[in-house]
């Protein structure tokens, strides 16, 4: 009964309407057919797990699937090995897809539902970039297919963007200008949840700040020595005071990545890396300068010298509602997606480990209200909405409740709830590709949108500078 009447509604469809129907349903077959192809590129990567600006693995596999199926490769764009840009099709709009594939060093976890660190292994993929480029590229096949079937005009690009983990790759493809002829970007991220609000970001810089300072024995020559790690402590101190009296929606983080190596020997040399983030660019900015002060007087204090290194900075996210309001649609179209007895078992022994989760179990199967928010962390898909109309979804990869860059995350991204929410998130990417290639009132309307958001006097400006890309900043 159920496929009668989905017949029954497509013979009340216009021609034009009812094959353009038949296309997208035969296009979406061809995606669920590929689903052993997608989730072996999504484990393979989670496997590997490389840190930014080191995926060669991942590079290398996600170029060699889109070679086979007729793309033009161009890698080692924008200075970085690691990056790359696969083409296919010619004339009408060009829509970028894009893929991530770096893992989170610091954490590692066996794709099972229990705490399991494997030995030997210092980085996951608990930020599941490994299905964010299974996804991708599957969603680019997909639309290549479309685009040679229906022989519509158009181009489909895949943007393999590498160390989107505090490495801001993208950022450095869009200064070299890789989005200019690009009329519009599509994105997606793993999640715990099924979403497509217009949902943006904070703007954020990193930096590693390095102290020096002179080596003696702790308790020997004490009065010889001055501390780097005197250094860091200090300034750390100074910009913790300092949280009391910034906006509300910022955030400022850090770690001490080297501190020393014996207790009886006063560091020479000591290092932290800190975060900064603020809804405005010029907020970061604002910040920035008494965070970089904090530092010299920290240095002054403890008789040691300081100098830091920008590593990555970020634009926020600038929303295009049109977009995200047909992606809302295409997400609905597609919906989420329900687990076998044994996924159930899984999401249930991991959905027992949290703390107050946000989501209920079950909540993988719906859809989340349509919204325009302001979400707390930050990528350098910003960047890119600022090159051209940019929009993105989440997909419910992970149990509900799930945060990322934890180990329940990681699990969750390295089997079958993982690689499902990766399949819907193809199929999701793939109409919304279509329908912009055959809509030219929504791409007009997400254009005018663009301009305005803009304003009309906009200069692309990067937060990192013009600093070369950070190639060892994970080394």
């Amino acid at each position: 009964m159920k496929r009668f009447g989905i017949l029954l509604a497509f013979a009340t469809l216009p021609a034009t309407a009812y094959a353009q129907d038949a296309q997208e349903a035969e296009i979406l077959g061809q995606i669920e057919a590929r689903y052993d192809e997608t989730a072996s590129v999504a484990r393979q990567i989670w496997e590997w797990a490389e840190v930014g600006y080191q995926e060669e693995k991942a590079s290398e596999l996600l170029q060699q699937n889109l070679r086979a199926q007729g793309f033009k490769i161009t890698a080692g764009v924008a200075e970085i090995p690691t990056a790359f840009v696969a083409e296919y099709g010619k004339d009408g709009p060009i829509i970028a897809i894009l893929a991530e594939y770096d893992a989170l060093p610091g954490i590692n976890q066996d794709s099972v539902a229990t705490r399991s660190p494997i030995t030997g292994k210092n980085a996951s993929h608990a930020c599941g970039h490994n299905l964010f480029a299974a996804g991708s590229v599957e969603a680019a096949i997909a639309v290549k297919k479309w685009l040679r079937e229906t022989g519509t005009p158009g181009r489909v690009r895949l943007y393999g963007t590498p160390a989107e983990e505090g490495g801001s790759g993208k950022v450095y493809m869009v200064r070299a200008g890789l989005f200019d002829d690009v009329d519009f970007a599509l994105h997606w991220h793993a999640d715990d949840e099924n979403s497509a609000a217009a949902r943006t970001t904070l703007a954020n810089r990193s930096a590693k700040f390095r102290f020096r300072g002179v080596s003696a024995h702790a308790a020997g020559a004490p009065d010889k020595a001055r501390s780097a790690l005197d250094g860091v402590e200090s300034f750390n101190l100074m910009v913790n005071m300092m949280r009391e009296h910034v906006p509300q929606d910022s955030r400022i983080h850090y770690v001490i990545t080297e501190g020393g190596t014996a207790p009886n020997v006063v560091p020479d040399f000591a290092e932290v890396f800190y975060y900064v983030r603020h809804p405005d660019p010029d907020g970061v900015d604002a910040i920035w300068k008494r965070v970089e002060d904090a530092a010299r007087g920290a240095a002054l204090g403890t008789g040691t010298k300081v100098d830091w290194e920008v590593i990555h900075g970020n634009n926020p996210l600038l929303v295009n509602e049109p977009l995200a309001k047909m992606m809302d649609t295409k997400l609905r179209q597609v919906g989420g997606i329900t687990y076998t007895p044994e996924e159930q078992k899984f999401a249930e022994r991991i959905y027992a480990s949290f703390d107050g989760p946000k989501l209920a179990l079950g909540s993988e199967s719906e859809i989340q209200p349509y919204d325009v928010s302001l979400g707390y962390g930050s990528t350098d898909v910003g960047d890119v909405s600022y090159a051209t109309p940019t929009v993105g979804l989440r997909t419910a990869t992970w149990v509900p409740g799930t945060s990322a860059h934890s180990w329940q995350s990681s699990a969750a991204s390295g089997m079958s709830i993982g690689f499902k929410g990766t399949q819907a998130a193809a199929k999701m990417l793939t109409l919304a590709a279509i329908e912009l290639y055959t809509n030219p009132e929504l791409r007009a309307e997400a254009k005018a949108e663009f301009d305005k958001a803009r304003g009309p006097d906009y200069k692309y400006k990067s937060l990192l500078g013009d600093r070369d890309p950070p190639l060892d900043y994970r080394k």
